[in-house]
């Protein structure tokens, strides 16, 4: 049976397709009204032709309905491979709306993708929730907080994409609030149109950081020659008073979640005037603003040489010395920025005074590497669970072994935001004893640092981080009666 509007696209013999305007997708995104749902979609997927797009269902949303995998390009393993994944908030709309539109003028001419480049596709990771307009699922879960427990299908099949693919970039899309209370308080709203940030952990390595920081300067040319007002991203209160700072260091969310399998990791965020409850308002100039970035991230080539060495050397770059464990952003000289905001009265550009931005990842404690984890036989099923999760090798120990270790004893958690300090909630305050000759149990795992899964494995299981497992009640339930923590770092 015929649908009225049933093709975007009319397939040529398996060929290039060609653009036919749609209601739910005008052929100028910049007519675009509203974004588009879960059904038009799969609609507009199912109409593109092999070989040029290959849709896969990568897994299943907790209420049943398909998180896909676009791959545009040739069968053969790509040198350079991109992945854009989206609308992990299920009510934020721009970045999937946008990356639907990249993959339909990819499609209609396949030329435009460099030579041994593949740009790999998800473009609704969270389809419950944009189904039901909210930021979490459909099990009332925020997926962009699960990247370390990876408890939530949608994010389990974004990871297996990862460690199946290996993307060389990677970029989370999703939008901020262009306004709230607090800013029209001041007769204010946020300035940018959209912003960019890139992977910050302080574990990861200096080379692929700068290399990522070519991409965010690249993004700023190309957004002001598109006439998009452009800032790299940041978080915060209003200035001058608030602090502002770039996005989080740790790796509970997808940007440096992502970032621990070697490749470069961003994410984007396009400013929605939402504070009415109608987030489609000025849907189309975000979806612009997104496409200039989309295009850039397929399109410029002038790094790639610098960037696949600053790949290569991350991943088999062997584990440092010392693991950071308590970082924060900081402004170590109290440098004044003049801070960009737009005043609602007559929509002027005014420039704040404020000494509250925070420009550097400062660390305020490390502790020396760790041959190995272990952890104890009681905690080891869900252990292994997590860790095949994160596709982190170890051993299951079979005899008692012998080794050096250091019991490590939860002393407490704050659970609350510490709002004058602006420090996340979930810190957990742990105390390691010295290191002793000890013994691993039967029954026990081992966790080597070793290979490119050594600082996955080191960011998720180190015991002594201010934000690790314990911040999520499944692992906290695995701390024993007297505080003594189900991981040990062995240090012989």
């Amino acid at each position: 049976m015929k649908r009225l509007f049933a093709m975007l696209f009319v397939v040529l013999m398996a060929g290039p397709v060609v653009v036919a305007d749609s209601p739910f997708m005008p052929v100028d995104h910049r007519e675009l009204k509203r974004t588009i749902r879960y059904g038009e979609m799969q609609q507009f997927l199912a109409s593109l032709a092999e070989p040029h797009v290959r849709v896969t269902v990568e897994g299943t949303s907790t209420l049943g309905r398909d998180v896909v995998l676009v791959r545009l390009g040739g069968e053969a393993r790509a040198r350079w491979n991109i992945l854009f994944y989206a609308q992990q908030h299920g009510d934020e709309i721009s970045g999937k709306d946008a990356l639907l539109y990249l993959i339909r003028d990819i499609a209609a001419n396949p030329r435009q993708l460099p030579a041994d480049t593949a740009v790999w596709i998800m473009p609704m990771m969270n389809p419950d929730g944009a189904e039901a307009g909210t930021r979490v699922n459909g099990a009332k879960a925020d997926i962009n907080r699960d990247h370390m427990t990876l408890l939530q299908p949608e994010t389990q099949a974004l990871h297996r994409v990862v460690q199946r693919v290996r993307p060389e970039v990677a970029v989370d899309c999703h939008e901020f609030g262009r306004s709230s209370s607090a800013w029209k308080k001041r007769g204010w709203e946020k300035w940018p149109d959209i912003t960019l940030d890139r992977l910050n952990n302080p574990l990861f390595d200096r080379a692929r950081i700068e290399a990522a920081d070519r991409w965010v300067e690249a993004a700023a040319v190309a957004e002001e020659k598109a006439g998009h007002l452009f800032l790299r991203y940041w978080v915060g209160g209003v200035p001058p008073d608030d602090e502002q700072r770039h996005s989080a260091p740790d790796i509970d969310s997808g940007m440096n979640a992502i970032g621990t399998y070697g490749g470069l990791s961003f994410i984007i965020e396009a400013a929605a005037r939402s504070d009415d409850g109608a987030p489609e308002n000025e849907l189309a100039n975000r979806v612009d603003a997104y496409l200039v970035l989309l295009r850039t991230f397929v399109g410029d080539t002038s790094r790639r040489a610098q960037d696949l060495a600053a790949i290569e050397a991350a991943r088999a770059r062997a584990m440092p010395s010392f693991l950071p464990v308590n970082y924060l952003w900081v402004n170590p000289r109290g440098v004044v920025t003049k801070f960009p905001v737009r005043r609602l009265a007559d929509g002027a550009t005014i420039e704040v005074p404020t000494a509250n931005l925070m420009t550097e990842v400062a660390v305020k404690r490390s502790v020396t590497t760790p041959v190995a984890y272990a952890i104890a036989p009681p905690a080891a099923d869900a252990f292994a669970a997590l860790l095949e999760r994160h596709a982190i090798p170890f051993e299951r120990v079979a005899a008692a072994r012998a080794g050096v270790m250091q019991r490590c004893t939860l002393a407490r958690l704050e659970d609350e935001f510490d709002e004058i300090y602006a420090r996340y909630e979930g810190r957990q305050i742990v105390r390691c004893d010295e290191a002793a000759n000890g013994t691993l149990e039967p029954g026990s795992l081992r966790v080597a640092l070793q290979g490119d899964a050594a600082a996955r494995a080191a960011l998720l299981l180190e015991p002594m981080s201010l934000y690790g497992l314990l911040q999520y009640p499944e692992f906290r339930a695995l701390v024993a009666w007297d505080g003594t923590l189900p991981v040990r770092r062995v240090t012989r």
